[in-house]
């Protein structure tokens, strides 16, 4: 096998990886062969001199092959899933795995943390009392039969490879890579074996790839190495320029999620949830029309489907006759400082303000608080009037130079424009 000097020597002249090349490294990561200096080097040489589709390709394999692999496809061949690049209010998975699940689309997604500027499905799921997000695959086979839907945490070793890189990647400047990005998510999201998946790719102030170019290229990159891997899979790139849906905070938006399913979601929310429902559906050959995911939300099924899921893993059944999602007490009105148009929200900072506030994760091992929260009234390319409420925001306890903050990231200006929420479809 080639050293670790070796691979580093070609990669920095700028030469392309063999596919034992990446075996090797893959291998060295997660044995400890190879030291945190020698990933590191290698992820900055990835960065600086890239990596191809083929590279890309592999790395992405042997990244899932380093762990568990579930094969659901094996035992239900039409089982989907759907992933966010992440955003501000996006609560979109805890919407569509339920209603595509009440549309008999079977449906496994496993979950992740916030951090950052962004939520996590899996913090905003911790809010139901009794919930187990312990996923292995027997008991996501077992949940599917049972509920159409599994959602969660893997409890075994997923691409164990990632959690090394990545925290290499967190601490060397290597984040935003998109081949390594798309091997980190890929290399998670593919080892359970999905017969298709859906990436729902933000731009915007909101997102973590605000160009919408670098946003093209790694939707593009994500569905050409999921094809290459066997996996049927498609893109759709969605606005993330200010918060989607009107809630943002993890009490709040399951209490908004629950709101959609009973009929009661706001539009944009609601577009983005069924546009990448038709989306999944249609690569498995058995498209949903939206008039079908309408009525399985004004039938009640899709609420329905979702109590019955979170009961089936673990919720407590008798808090489901009043859910108790508490907002923070101290309530606070930003109101447009002029009359004229809300031009620009700074998506990316109240996301982070709401951290600071203890609403998210900034760290590794922080505690949620999860009744911080903002609700946005006003949004982009509407007239206000001075006064008006463009949001309100739910935090602990006063707060008068977080509250101005808060209110710095709405922009009024003369004119301002609505953003094109689904940007572009790539398959």
């Amino acid at each position: 096998m080639t050293s670790p000097y070796d691979i580093l020597t070609r990669k920095r002249s700028g030469s392309s990886l063999s596919d034992e090349d990446l075996a090797g490294l893959v291998a060295g990561v997660c044995d400890g062969t190879w030291s945190d200096a020698q990933v590191g080097a290698f992820l900055m040489a990835a960065v600086i001199r890239g990596l191809d589709g083929r590279e890309t390709q592999t790395l992405t394999r042997e990244m899932m092959l380093s762990g568990d692999c579930w094969q659901l496809r094996d035992e239900v061949p039409t089982v989907a899933d759907k992933h966010s690049t992440g955003g501000v209010g996006d609560k979109v998975s805890l919407i569509l795995g339920p209603l595509l699940a009440a549309c008999d689309q079977p449906v496994a997604m496993l979950t992740g943390r916030g951090l950052g500027h962004t939520g996590g499905t899996a913090d905003k799921l911790e809010t139901i009392p009794g919930l187990r997000q312990d996923l292995s695959r027997e008991w996501a086979l077992e949940l599917i039969e049972k509920t159409g839907l599994a959602l969660g945490m893997a409890t075994g070793e997923v691409a164990p490879a990632d959690r090394r890189l990545y925290s290499l990647r967190d601490v060397t400047a290597t984040v935003d890579s998109l081949p390594l990005m798309a091997a980190s998510i890929l290399s998670k999201k593919l080892a359970t074996g999905t017969a298709a998946v859906t990436f729902d790719v933000k731009t915007g102030d909101g997102a973590f790839l605000p160009d919408m170019d670098e946003g093209r290229k790694l939707a593009r990159l994500l569905v050409e190495t999921s094809a290459g891997l066997g996996a049927k899979a498609s893109a759709v790139i969605t606005d993330m320029s200010q918060p989607l849906g009107r809630w943002v905070g993890h009490a709040a938006e399951v209490r908004e999620t629950l709101d959609c399913l009973e009929g009661g979601g706001p539009a944009d929310l609601m577009e983005v949830t069924y546009t990448l429902c038709q989306e999944v559906t249609s690569l498995l050959g058995r498209p949903l029309g939206r008039t079908d995911l309408e009525s399985a939300i004004a039938s009640g099924r899709a609420r329905e489907k979702f109590q019955t899921w979170a009961i089936a893993q673990g919720a407590e059944a008798a808090w489901w006759v009043r859910p108790d999602l508490p907002l923070a007490p101290h309530e606070v009105i930003l109101e447009a400082p002029s009359s004229g148009v809300l031009a620009a929200v700074a998506n990316r900072r109240l996301g982070l303000l709401l951290g600071e506030a203890g609403g998210g994760r900034l760290r590794p091992g922080d505690t949620i608080d999860p009744g911080i929260s903002l609700h946005s009234k006003a949004r982009l390319g509407e007239a206000v009037e001075a006064g008006q409420e463009l949001a309100r925001i739910y935090l602990r306890k006063p707060d008068e130079s977080l509250t101005q903050r808060f209110s710095s990231c709405f922009k009024i200006d003369e004119t301002g424009q609505v953003p094109e929420l689904i940007r572009e479809r790539i398959s």
